[in-house]
């Protein structure tokens, strides 16, 4: 109804920029159909009257570009005169996938999040009303309407401490067992489950088996990382908040001061520090930054570390008491990117 008042051409965007750095169901699709994900971005732009389309890509993936800009040029050749997607690349930036990060690189600014109301789908790209969805939510679309039967499942990327790290397809509702097997089943004995990736939820086994993905824990990015018992989830939450507070656009309190602050107190959890950090401190501040950014990414960030608290509370006593564990001292599972990229 916006879109039929305010009388502008819609604007759509296929959003593949994956900045998830365990995910890796985007540039699967991308790279090995990007038909389905161009036909899905066709249907996308026939409902809501867009006359302008683009596909997000991953920064500098020179295999995932060269698959989608094949596909174009197919279409160009087969569909004469219609009009084609434009190729814009994110900035390797972890919220450079956000909705007003990508409609702002899209304009040829910054891939930094901006401030909303109003709405993307009201006044987005170029004041006009602007629909971002994700590459798969696309795919699966075009593939409904081809008549297959793919409602109700999803790509997860299972990675960590599994025998065969990749992605699976499984309904919804599928539990946090049945994806890992389908992986290969776990490498060790499990000692932890991130489930959703950085913006995720802590799990802890062997109760978290039989929960259901995306009815009891939620989808997230797609991601089911196993721990096994070798590699301390304290540590590797240090880590992920680390790495999410040098990522942060900077343009609000709780990402200027309060990521900084969360981070630090995490990083005394698993160093050999004196004194040793205050736990009420460190609830005091992830109190204090929820839902007060100018985006999501300081609350992401916040409800992972407050999952690590409620999941592994006899563990963060541990290391309060003790000082870190043998754990804490060992290689990284989960990746942490390099935070040295620009914004465009």
């Amino acid at each position: 109804a916006e879109h039929d008042r305010a009388g502008e051409p819609a604007v759509v965007i296929a959003n593949g920029a994956e900045g998830e750095p365990c995910s890796g169901k985007d540039r699967l699709l991308l790279r090995t159909r990007p038909h389905l994900v161009l036909d899905g971005l066709r249907l996308a732009a026939e409902a809501v009257g867009a006359t302008d389309t683009f596909v997000y890509l991953p920064h500098r993936d020179r295999e995932t570009r060269r698959s989608v800009s094949e596909a174009i040029r197919e279409r160009a050749r087969q569909l004469a005169g219609e009009p084609q997607p434009e190729l814009v690349a994110a900035p390797p930036r972890y919220v450079a996938g956000q909705e007003t990060a990508v409609i702002a690189r899209v304009q040829g600014n910054a891939a930094r999040p901006i401030h909303t109301p109003p709405l993307p789908f009201v006044r987005g790209a170029w004041g006009r009303p602007t629909l971002v969805q994700n590459v798969e939510t696309l795919a699966r679309a075009a593939l409904i309407a081809r008549g297959a039967d793919s409602a109700g499942l999803a790509l997860i990327t299972v990675t960590g401490a599994v025998g065969s790290p990749g992605i699976v397809e499984i309904a919804v509702g599928s539990t946090v067992a049945e994806a890992v097997t389908a992986a290969g089943g776990t490498v060790g004995q499990a000692g932890a489950v991130l489930a959703g990736g950085y913006f995720g939820h802590w799990l802890g086994p062997p109760s978290c088996w039989g929960l259901g993905i995306g009815t009891d824990v939620p989808l997230g990015a797609g991601v089911i990382a196993v721990l096994d018992r070798g590699h301390c989830p304290i540590a590797e939450t240090a880590r992920i908040v680390a790495y999410l507070a040098a990522e942060s656009a900077r343009q609000c309190g709780p990402c200027r001061f309060g990521l900084p602050a969360v981070a630090e107190g995490l990083a005394g959890l698993t160093a050999a520090r004196r004194p040793r950090p205050r736990l009420d401190l460190l609830r005091r501040r992830l109190d204090e930054i929820i839902g007060r950014g100018a985006c999501h990414h300081p609350d992401g960030a916040v409800m992972l570390v407050q999952s690590m608290l409620t999941v592994f509370p006899a563990e963060v006593e541990r290391h309060l008491r003790q000082g870190p564990c043998a754990a804490c001292a060992g290689a990284p599972l989960l990746p942490i990117p390099s935070s040295r990229g620009g914004w465009r």
